[in-house]
């Protein structure tokens, strides 16, 4: 039985917080970080801050971005530093490098994984652009374990007001 701890939230940096948006919607801001551009909407962000400042989640890392998104990213985006980095048993990459290719396995998912190994039971929510493209891997492991929700944002379009609603409806 999982412990009292609020529910983990595994958060990606590229088309989550990152949208790949040629023109910018009013009020997204946008900035250079080890050379590469990123566009935020810092009304996302900020809900996202207050879902781990109030205690209903629990806010990690589980990006390409590694270490570097507590480092380079957190700050500037809006989001608190010191959050976890999950890199799920694997050589951590430094900053952004897309999507992993020639590799056996996602890693996010064995990320995933290890994270709910560590508390059965703890609630998740995994959100990452890239779910819905790795749909056959995490497949069977998510119909396994109801207490995962994941959420797949478009990789132009980022994480949504509406998305974070279902997030907090779930919780």
């Amino acid at each position: 039985m999982s412990s009292i701890r609020p529910p983990l939230l595994l958060l990606d940096v590229d088309g989550v917080l990152n949208a790949m948006r040629w023109e910018l919607p009013p009020g997204w801001q946008q900035g250079t970080f080890n050379g590469y551009v990123l566009s935020w909407d810092p009304t996302v962000i900020a809900r996202l801050r207050a879902l781990h400042e109030s205690g209903r989640v629990e806010i990690q890392w589980l990006t390409t971005w590694a270490e570097n998104a507590d480092l380079l990213l957190a700050e500037p985006l809006g989001l608190p530093r010191g959050l976890r980095e999950r890199s799920g048993g694997r050589a951590k990459p430094t900053g952004f490098v897309g999507r992993l290719g020639g590799q056996s396995g996602w890693w996010k998912l064995t990320a995933a994984q290890e994270v709910a190994e560590e508390d059965p039971g703890r609630r998740i929510v995994w959100i990452d652009d890239d779910l819905a493209e790795q749909a056959a891997e995490t497949g069977e492991w998510l119909a396994a374990n109801p207490h995962v929700l994941v959420i797949a944002p478009d990789l132009f379009t980022g994480l949504t007001h509406e998305q974070l609603d279902a997030v907090e409806a779930w919780l």
